[in-house]
């Protein structure tokens, strides 16, 4: 089995992780820099070059695409898609995951718990935003943010109000959320692989910070999910697309509420706290889809077909 790994650093822990699995099953494996990948496009003929180098075919593609560069790396992704080589993400359901407005579009319509959230542009009043939302206090996400950056919690509407007109007054596009109070600054986030739960950990935020993010000095334990929410964490995932995920969910009064589902979850918090090897989880995966004689024969049969 040939397994490439789109990745810009090797020496990231769930890298490192995915290649350690990979290898275990003497499967060939390597880590390509998809910032230096360059594709061709020809009549019936696609090809993706590689530090100069045509790259050979694989059999599975594992997407590991940073935020700042999703229009890249699924541009790489559709390549390898087209080529017809299995992925564990795809490329439409990562640009999906990567724009919060869009995914909680998404996950509305699929009828999926989450916080009450409001979009608008700076042309909109700041006193009818908050309003909209159920008044402070109120959690304010820049789009773009990530791993907790760019994410504010205004106690008073007043704060709100001056939050509000400075960022629209920036030009920067907000999304603006019911806070959470009951969840006392705890999320959970469950790792899905293949439709099914390989993993959970609660992550609690560190002592005066609302945000549970392990990259804001968070911590992380095991977590054993209710009914609810292994079905909302599922259901998520579902409405997303996604094959590989992790589900971020907050406990609320009502239920879980799903906060994000990231195309591209870290592996070291989990595997950690749950002790679950989720790497071979996703070699599982790519083992259970591809067999790499049908996938050899299935190339053949569409470039004969394209030469026809």
């Amino acid at each position: 089995m040939k397994v490439y790994i789109l990745s810009r650093n090797p020496n990231l822990y769930s890298t490192k992780r995915l290649v350690e699995s990979a290898q275990e099953r003497n499967w060939d494996v390597r880590v390509i820099d998809y910032l230096k990948c360059s594709i061709e496009i020809m009549k019936g003929e696609l090809k993706i070059n590689y530090l100069g180098e045509e790259l050979p075919i694989p059999d599975a593609i594992i997407p590991r695409i940073g935020a700042s560069r999703t229009f890249y790396g699924t541009a790489m992704i559709r390549h390898f898609e087209m080529m017809d080589v299995f992925t564990v993400t795809g490329s439409l359901a990562v640009s999906r995951s990567r724009d919060k407005l869009r995914s909680l579009q998404i996950l509305s319509k699929h009828e999926v718990d989450m916080p009450k959230t409001v979009f608008a542009s700076n042309k909109s009043s700041a006193k009818d935003v908050i309003a909209l939302s159920g008044g402070a206090p109120l959690v304010l996400k820049i789009l773009e943010g990530t791993q907790g950056v760019g994410v504010v919690l205004v106690d008073s509407e007043k704060a709100a109000k001056s939050v509000l007109d400075a960022f629209y007054g920036m030009d920067v596009n907000l999304l603006v959320q019911e806070f959470i109070e009951e969840a006392g600054g705890a999320d959970i986030r469950v790792l899905i692989v293949g439709g099914e739960v390989v993993g959970a950990m609660k992550r609690q935020g560190a002592e005066g910070d609302f945000r549970s993010n392990l990259h804001q000095g968070g911590s992380a334990t095991a977590h054993k999910l209710t009914r609810k929410e292994k079905a909302t964490a599922l259901a998520a995932a579902k409405a997303m697309g996604l094959g590989v995920c992790g589900v971020d969910m907050i406990p609320s009064s009502r239920g879980p509420l799903v906060m994000e589902v990231n195309s591209s979850p870290g592996l070291e918090g989990i595997e950690k706290s749950t002790q679950i090897d989720i790497a071979g989880k996703i070699m599982d995966l790519i083992q259970n889809n591809v067999h790499p004689k049908d996938t050899l024969k299935k190339r053949k049969i569409r470039k004969d077909n394209i030469g026809a």
